[in-house]
């Protein structure tokens, strides 16, 4: 009888070695994190891209400088999403290139 006992004997300890007896972790919730502050969008400094050439280098100024975090570019004939966003600013462009209107949204 002893003999049928011994292997289950042997699988619990081994199972009681995989166990973590180390230090308790801490269960106290962090502190919840400051919001990072809303970056705005202000489309009025940036107007002044308007007719100039839709590229790389003046999309980046104009995010710069009208304080957006994203920037969506509008192709000519193309179709917009509604949703608004406070902290974006979109530039639509022509077929030729230039830039006809800077918004914020």
């Amino acid at each position: 009888m002893l003999m049928h006992r011994l292997p289950f004997a042997f699988f619990v300890l081994g199972l009681a070695a995989c166990g973590d007896y180390g230090t308790p972790q801490s269960t106290a919730p962090a502190p919840p994190a400051e919001p990072p502050a809303p970056a705005t969008c202000n489309a009025e400094p940036v107007q002044g891209y308007v007719g100039q050439v839709a590229s790389a280098e003046s999309g980046a100024a104009i995010l710069k400088a009208s304080g957006a975090r994203t920037l969506r570019w509008g192709p000519p004939n193309s179709a917009w999403t509604m949703d608004y966003r406070p902290d974006r600013v979109n530039v639509r462009y022509d077929d030729a290139m230039k830039i006809i209107a800077v918004t914020c949204g």
